[in-house]
């Protein structure tokens, strides 16, 4: 049999659950690969060898085999709270904080079955789109360890693409599941808003972040995404997720079938296009045209389309980010110990008055609508997932703030606005430059159209088989 890792999480999970597998073997086969290869690659600030161990046996004896992720080993993102693990948000800040109690999604990630073997880095409180901290190394993208992961789930995507996990869950406030999947050559996915109860957006400021999955295969990501949800006795609680009326079907198998043919639409504008220069390297546009060639090659419809240059998007969305980092709990001679993007965004955002955020929020709900209308008439748009290859560790303006964040937006311009609109959207890991980076593409889904984008997905990988590819670190070490 092949090295456990070397199988898909599904493949795993039919290990388990035909018993040729412990939770506790499998968990202790991917501790071995963390202590292994995390010196090279920093996808995790916390490892729970002995908390992992006990909970793979718990799991063995107390869990339903029946739960969707039962016995599979994921990562906290270390913005997640987990009771009696510390939890850092990427900062000094909170050097040595541990919680009494876990948050939900850990919660729900528990009640599916899973197995955490400790907590994948993440930049401070989440707000950049690259994982590079003053309290950990940076986390580096496996196919050249020279470049970065990108964030905000920097630590789960780097984890995944090296083999130190099967697949891993994400948080996703502007691009934070797409950009290091893109990075790292997976697929990443970005729920609809209210898709995951745990996770929905509806509680975060202007409704932008969800939580969703990384992982290498379609299947395997629409395998946490089932798993995240959070069904009760096979059905989605509705009390807390927006679904529509007997819409409790799995995604998984939307995913494994892959059937389906649709009308796509291809774009290379941006809601940011106005407020910066946006280029497009030659091989973002190579993984575009090799995406749009092969699902024309399909059977899909295929046709171009372009936004409407909107004003109101940029600053309204600035807004916003800066407010949101307002709540960051540092007062008086604490703010010393943020990192200077950080606090600039923490100081702006409190100069931010109640009249300035409620236009911004009216503005971002607006441009929801105008997104939606505008992408209407198709069942999916096509379009790069990052308009650069990963960037190199050190590449970010450390001091500058304005500059720093015009950089990440020049990297990252296709993400954010659909947080804003509430869109689903999955970044599929179609190209790879001469050099052997990642280069992905990104589909945006109607509302609530994650099925589509997994069926499209899976159609893609048939044809181009990323998770055939692997970078030169994962065979670093030959662990069983």
């Amino acid at each position: 049999m092949a090295d456990l890792h070397e199988l898909t999480a599904l493949d795993q999970w039919n290990l388990l659950q035909r018993g040729e597998v412990t939770p506790l073997e499998l968990a202790d086969h991917y501790l071995g690969r963390i202590e292994a290869l995390n010196p090279l690659v920093g996808a995790f600030v916390t490892v729970t060898p002995d908390a992992a161990r006990e909970r793979a046996e718990l799991v063995r004896t107390s869990v339903p085999r029946s739960a969707p992720l039962w016995g599979l080993p994921i990562g906290d993102k270390d913005l997640w709270q987990r009771a009696g693990v510390p939890t850092g948000f990427g900062s000094r800040l909170l050097a040595g904080y541990v919680p009494e109690e876990s948050d939900e999604i850990v919660q729900d990630l528990d009640a599916a079955g899973a197995v955490s073997l400790g907590k994948t880095g993440a930049p401070e409180f989440g707000l950049p789109c690259y994982t590079e901290t003053l309290v950990a190394p940076p986390v580096r993208t496996p196919w050249d360890l020279g470049r970065g992961a990108g964030g905000s789930s920097g630590g789960a995507a780097a984890a995944v693409a090296s083999g130190m996990l099967p697949f891993a869950p994400g948080s996703d406030g502007g691009g934070s599941i797409r950009i290091p999947a893109a990075a790292c050559g997976l697929v990443g996915l970005k729920p609809s808003r209210g898709r995951v109860p745990s996770g929905s957006g509806l509680e975060s400021l202007g409704g932008l972040v969800v939580d969703g999955p990384i992982a290498r295969t379609v299947e395997d990501a629409a395998l946490l995404l089932d798993g995240m949800i959070a069904r009760r006795n096979g059905r989605v609680d509705h009390r807390f997720a927006v679904v529509a009326p007997g819409d409790d079907r799995a995604f998984l198998g939307a995913a494994v079938r892959g059937e389906g043919r649709y009308q796509l639409g291809v774009m290379t504008t941006s809601a940011w296009d106005l407020d910066y220069e946006i280029d497009l390297d030659p091989d973002a546009l190579a993984a575009l045209d090799r995406a749009a060639d092969e699902f024309a090659a399909l059977g899909h419809g295929i046709e171009q389309t372009a936004l409407t240059p909107d004003p109101t998007y940029g600053p309204a969305f600035i807004t916003l980010w800066k407010a949101g980092a307002a709540r960051i709990p540092a007062e008086g001679e604490a703010m010393a110990l943020l990192e200077p993007l950080t606090r600039w965004l923490v100081e702006q955002g409190r100069a931010v008055g109640a009249r300035e955020l409620g236009a911004a929020l009216a503005a971002l709900t607006a441009y929801e609508r105008s997104l939606i209308r505008q992408l209407s008439t198709f069942d999916a748009v096509l379009t790069p997932a990052l308009a650069m290859t990963p960037r190199p560790l050190g590449w970010y303006e450390a001091e500058d703030a304005e500059h720093n964040f015009a950089q990440q937006v020049q990297y990252t311009p296709f993400t954010s606005m659909l947080n804003v609109s509430g869109l689903p959207a999955i970044t599929l890991p179609v190209w790879q430059t001469s050099d052997g980076l990642p280069m992905g593409v990104q589909l945006i889904g109607r509302p609530g159209g994650e099925a589509v984008l997994l069926s499209l997905g899976a159609q893609l990988q048939r044809r181009i088989r990323w998770q055939d590819r692997r970078p030169a670190v994962w065979g670093t070490a030959n662990l069983r």
